[in-house]
């Protein structure tokens, strides 16, 4: 009990201080051991691969450096790369280690479970070897949905969103089959060493196709309705998330390079739509605008599909079995406050913003409650409002004589994104601010930088 203690008061030092310890008076200051940095390298990677932010990251890297006995432990956290520095002090040298991040792979089952043994280490219930043995088991570990099922959720993402919309069954099934078949053909490309950028331009142009012999057959409201489905199992909710929480807790460099992701993500997508669109437009297909009227609607079978696109959407990123009812129920609620809030007039932008902002209160009051990391109940609740629609109808724009209108829909796209994504952030945020701290650095005393420079 006496060193679980001691480690709790080095980790408040920690906390409430913003610097590093001093090592320990009775142990040798020159001794640094190799294995405890080389065990926070291992645990940072496999959290920031796994699509955790870089402030949690970091909090993880840091309270293992503090557990551990690293002397005056310093932590750097990039998008793509890690640093550990321990430095014994005296004539000593430091020891410094670093990896980089080659792959990232969204796997929120491991993100509970790097957490639950960053939060037993920090209490003093793990030993180092123990420590490394329980992190190779999470990293050979297999995820709790059969790999099948990881390749159909694809598809049920885009037949929910597609009845979401106002899709009928058979349009639901049209952007099921236009869905798979867009993922095996990235699937494929992957295989061949193509970049991610071609992947994800091949896989919506399908989408895309589908929807315009839809409209070439007299349905173009079907085929807005089919499009915004197949885009929405593509675009990047778990990085827009990422990077506006970063950008918000300070980590520009990392902020900067998640915002790049992104928009090379939606760059792709909107190239595919672009040219299908563009070829459908030279063949005379007549291709117009057309949005669907059913996000104002209030009605059962939209409330279900957005529960259906969440749960659809958590099953793809890997989250815990226990996490998926809160997935679906967060879909239902986003969807209900999100409608009820345009019926009552509010512009779209601010009636996500504000559906969001609930969405984070409840789900990071959840995770707290869980004692789990916030990404798993927050990503796929969001992921009925993300703007498969306003994208499709901002390419059409562009491809059939309205160039201006069209920038003002690719725009109106990229304010509903952000809302969303601050608006998940901010419910975070107020949730820290009246919370105390934890063993987590989750608290409202855990950013000593934000009380120093007061954003100056």
């Amino acid at each position: 009990m006496g060193r679980a203690t001691e480690r709790l008061r080095r980790t408040w030092q920690v906390l409430m201080d913003g610097s590093p310890p001093e090592p320990p008076e009775d142990e040798p200051s020159e001794v640094v051991n190799a294995r405890a940095i080389d065990l926070v390298l291992r645990v940072g990677e496999l959290l920031l691969a796994s699509g955790e932010s870089t402030e949690r990251v970091n909090e993880a890297m840091l309270g293992l450096g503090v557990a551990y006995e690293l002397p005056r432990c310093e932590v750097q956290v990039t998008f793509t790369s890690l640093l550990v520095s321990a430095h014994p002090g005296g004539c000593a040298l430091p020891v410094t280690g670093t990896r980089a991040i080659r792959r990232r792979t969204p796997a929120y089952w491991r993100l509970t479970k790097l957490h639950e043994l960053v939060q037993d280490a920090s209490i003093g219930m793990l030993e180092l070897e123990d420590a490394h043995t329980r992190l190779a088991e999470i990293k050979r570990g297999r995820g709790p949905y059969p790999p099948w099922l990881l390749v159909v959720s694809f598809g049920l993402i885009s037949a929910s969103a597609s009845l979401l919309v106002g899709g009928g069954p058979l349009v639901a099934i049209t952007a099921f089959v236009a869905t798979m078949l867009g993922d095996r053909a990235a699937a494929a490309l992957a295989r061949r060493g193509i970049a991610e950028f071609f992947q994800l331009l091949v896989a919506s142009s399908f989408g895309a196709t589908a929807a315009v012999l839809v409209v070439a057959m007299g349905n173009p409201a079907q085929g807005s309705t089919l499009v915004t489905g197949s885009i929405l199992a593509l675009l990047p909710g778990r990085p827009l998330v990422a990077s506006i929480q970063d950008g918000i807790t300070g980590d520009l460099v990392s902020a900067g390079a998640r915002v790049l992701e992104v928009f090379f993500i939606i760059a792709a997508i909107v190239a595919g739509l672009g040219v299908v669109v563009y070829i459908a437009v030279k063949l005379d297909v007549k291709v117009v605008p057309h949005l669907p009227s059913a996000p104002a609607l209030f009605e059962p079978v939209p409330v279900l599909a957005a529960a259906a696109v969440s749960l659809a959407f958590a099953v793809s990123l890997v989250v815990p079995k226990n996490v998926l009812v809160a997935a679906a129920a967060g879909g239902a609620l986003i969807w209900i406050m999100y409608t009820l809030l345009l019926n009552w007039n509010v512009t779209p932008v601010l009636a996500s913003a504000i559906s969001a902002i609930t969405i984070g209160v409840l789900a990071s009051m959840l995770a707290r409650r869980r004692n789990a990391p916030m990404l798993p109940y927050i990503v796929p609740a969001i992921a009925p409002l993300l703007p498969g629609t306003l994208l499709y109808r901002g390419m059409v724009e562009l491809n059939t004589g309205n160039p201006q209108v069209g920038v003002l829909s690719l725009i109106g796209a990229l304010s509903v994104a952000l809302a969303l994504a601050a608006g998940v952030n901010l419910g975070g945020e107020l949730v820290r601010a009246f919370q105390r701290v934890g063993l987590s650095a989750s608290g409202r005393w855990a950013r000593p930088a934000a009380r120093r420079t007061r954003g100056y």
